[in-house]
């Protein structure tokens, strides 16, 4: 980790006031949907039914055989027909369960619901993991896993920032049910055996900081501001703003842990309710959407089925699953909403402009992880692996910042990529 961090003071415009208060269309397939057989970069997974098999919400087909326990269960009533491999948000094509929509969306209980303040702090990690919570930001990572050993874990953080451009999933959740964000707070403290936690807000949004301060009043759970910059959600950006501190690795060593708001939120539903994920609230957005909106839909749902209700008003866009900043550029729109996926971003899809690097350095002065990204990718195109490590490439959160800021119109983000996935090659090797 370099001393010389980011200036951290860029603010990016937020395209947010197109969604964040407007309705959220509710949109069911129109035939079947497609459940990725995909946690993280694990997708060794037993199913647990058979092909003709009736299906229900709530019903659980399949679990990770190796790596972390990953549940995963239906989001819809209907048939399982098979496994097909097709295009995934990931950019490979991956293994999904097909199943045919009934439309009747009959439910199950997925489990048995458990009061949290009755419950061990064992049990409620216990529950999280069989309930199959991932990180619902858009990094999936089992939620239960950061609580496993708790130990010297003081705050939890509640990272209800929403930095990236256009995408307002979490506002709209947070703002239609801030009482499960705060049980969900209040279950992670307990979990964490922490002595405070914490819920963190943009200052630009005071309609919800004034919502979540009422529905937190007598709880103990505090509610913080936080500066309008980028990338303020990400979570080391988070912890060095909020407890001032840094750490090597992971939050832990800083003494905390850090979930995302909609985490928190479902949570709550899951322990209150016995309900595993089912929908996912998705901000479709960005300059070639004819009609921006935020849409609930089952996870699983063709992309392709809910362009049918946004449109489209450029002739040539470019497709991103996720923000702008962060978000990965897909060639078509076969994929469908998985269950970190919060985002479909819509751009215009410029033709290439960039120019040779100017030496300005801005990419180095804005990288909130305080690293050389035009040295990198330089690096990156002499195959130089040595370099590429010695200048710590594995550290970018790939925010996108170095492309934003660069003068030149160089996609700096995408060159780091290539780096880090060199890097990860020559250690399978």
């Amino acid at each position: 980790m370099s001393l010389f961090l980011g200036k951290m003071c860029q603010h990016i415009p937020g395209h947010k006031a197109e969604t964040e208060h407007e309705k959220v269309l509710e949109i069911m397939p129109a035939k079947e949907v497609y459940i990725p057989l995909v946690a993280g970069n694990n997708t060794d997974f037993e199913v647990l039914v058979h092909e003709g098999d009736q299906v229900f919400v709530g019903t659980k087909l399949a679990q990770t055989k190796s790596g972390f326990v990953v549940p995963i269960y239906s989001s819809v009533s209907g048939v399982f027909t098979g496994i097909a491999k097709r295009m995934h948000s990931s950019l490979r094509p991956q293994p999904h369960m097909v199943i045919q929509v009934d439309h009747k969306q009959t439910a199950i209980q997925a489990f048995a619901p458990i009061r949290y303040e009755n419950a061990s702090r064992e049990e409620l990690v216990e529950f999280t993991k069989n309930a199959g919570l991932v990180g619902l930001g858009g990094a999936g990572f089992p939620t239960y896993v950061k609580y496993l050993k708790p130990n010297g874990i003081d705050t939890v953080l509640i990272n209800g920032v929403e930095c990236e451009p256009y995408i307002t999933a979490d506002y709209k959740m947070m703002m239609d049910d801030s009482k499960h964000l705060v049980t969900g707070a209040l279950i992670m403290k307990k979990m964490a055996e922490a002595q405070r936690v914490i819920i963190c807000i943009k200052k630009t949004h005071p309609d919800l900081i004034s919502v979540v301060k009422q529905a937190a009043e007598n709880t103990g759970v505090e509610v913080r501001e936080v500066p309008d910059v980028y990338p303020m959600g990400w979570e080391r950006v988070l912890v060095r703003e909020v407890l001032h501190k840094e750490y090597g690795n992971l939050p832990a060593e800083a003494g905390c842990i850090v979930n995302n708001a909609g985490t928190a939120i479902e949570l709550a539903r899951m322990m209150e309710h016995g309900e595993a994920i089912a929908n996912k609230i998705v901000t479709v957005s960005g300059a070639g959407v004819k009609d921006p909106m935020n849409v609930s839909v089952p996870v699983g749902m063709p992309v392709k089925e809910i362009f049918e209700h946004t449109g489209f008003k450029l002739d040539s866009v470019r497709l991103i699953a996720g923000g702008p900043m962060m978000g990965k550029a897909i060639p078509n729109d076969m994929f469908v909403i998985d269950r970190a996926m919060n985002a479909l971003t819509i751009l215009d899809n410029p033709a290439d402009n960039a120019i040779a690097c100017l030496r300005c350095g801005s990419c180095s002065d804005h990288c909130p992880a305080g690293l050389q990204p035009v040295r990198i990718a330089m690096a990156m195109k002499e195959g130089n692996i040595e370099e590429m490590e010695r200048r710590q490439a594995m550290s970018c959160i790939e925010c996108g910042l170095c492309t934003y800021v660069c003068p030149s119109k160089i996609d700096v983000t995408e060159n780091v990529r290539k780096a880090k996935r060199a890097l990860a090659l020559q250690k399978k090797k």
